[in-house]
């Protein structure tokens, strides 16, 4: 049996400013406001890993002897108009509180001194940086979002493996800044490691602040590249090169603007197929309606009439005013229902 101590006895009777007190200066009142602020905000995450805990607990117990499946649990959620997703990041938040307490980085005390959004960024952060950060905490400092993606930052600089020997020793000796350093590191992450040594040869050949950022964009473009290039289905079934044409692209100094090309490219796609779906819709409403509807209702026929410049094969949209006279036309052909 799991055995939930209460919670320690709180109170949220704040202080605020005065808004129409002359005397008080704009830098105490915003230095009052954003105090308060910071002990509700507080307040708030122990209040949600509680509820966590508790969804937590009567989760499990629907599990064990509910209505199967967990039946009893989402009924326990529709009463209390509770979503799914909400329920399960509550879990989660209390699952990852509990288990920085139970591996000693923190304290059951201590986790009155994180904001929401650092105990959130600390729960992501590698082992590491939990641990300097559970020390600060121990030690009485007040844990920001803020502080917790410096020091997040600054070990990656002198941690990372993606990065140039060079870059690492300049980044240990405060040389190069931390915050430059890691977004190279977060954008080279998200590259295959073919695309990821060119960029690292550039850097270790020149290990300094321009450089960095040059290298930081180009693996950003490059990112964008080979994620929407792959999302883009006219691409499918090509004799397209795709590598060669970045090539060109990098040769030209080009990759931003067929990145957005391609970016573009596969909204245009989604947004076809759900004008399509959107398209079909309407066609089968109208008919139905056309089927319900006679001489008898003749506004219908009128509503269904005007609706036809949707329904059918050609769709026509004012652009604009309708008295400006720009109308865009798509003409829909449909092949038929796939085998």
């Amino acid at each position: 049996m799991t055995v939930l101590a209460a919670p320690p006895e709180a109170s949220l009777d704040l202080e605020l400013p005065d808004p129409s007190d002359e005397a008080l200066t704009e830098g105490d009142f915003q230095q009052q406001v954003d105090q308060a602020w910071l002990v509700c905000d507080r307040f708030d995450l122990q209040t949600e890993i509680w509820r966590g805990r508790i969804l937590r607990v009567v989760r499990d117990r629907e599990k064990r002897g509910g209505e199967g499946r967990g039946m009893g649990f989402l009924n326990w959620l529709k009463d209390r108009e509770i979503t799914k997703s909400r329920a399960y990041a509550l879990i989660e938040l209390a699952n990852s509180a509990d288990a920085l307490v139970d591996e000693g980085i923190l304290e059951t005390d201590t986790l009155s001194r994180f904001s929401k959004r650092a105990f959130v960024e600390t729960s992501q952060s590698a082992p590491e940086v939990q641990q300097l950060i559970g020390d600060a905490a121990r030690n009485g400092q007040r844990i920001t979002r803020q502080q917790v993606r410096q020091l997040t930052d600054e070990w990656t600089a002198v941690s990372s493996d993606l990065l140039p020997e060079p870059v690492r020793q300049k980044a240990a000796e405060n040389r190069l800044p931390a915050k430059a350093i890691a977004p190279f590191v977060r954008e080279l992450e998200k590259l295959p490691e073919v695309h990821q040594a060119p960029l690292q040869e550039e850097v270790a050949l020149q290990p300094d602040l321009n450089t960095l950022k040059e290298m930081t964009a180009a693996a950003r473009y490059l990112s964008r590249y080979l994620e929407a290039a792959q999302q883009v289905r006219t691409l499918n079934n090509t004799t397209l090169d795709l590598e060669q044409a970045l090539n060109e692209a990098q040769r030209l100094d080009i990759l931003n603007l067929v990145s957005d090309l391609l970016s573009q490219s596969a909204q245009l796609e989604q947004a076809i197929a759900k004008l399509y779906t959107s398209w079909r819709r309407v066609s089968s409403l109208s008919d139905r309606l056309y089927v319900e509807s006679g001489a008898s209702t003749p506004n219908l026929r009128s509503l269904l009439q005007q609706l036809q410049t949707l329904s059918g094969t050609l769709i026509c949209l004012p652009l604009g005013d309708i008295q400006s006279g720009r109308v865009i036309q798509l003409q829909v052909v449909d092949d038929g229902e796939p085998a």
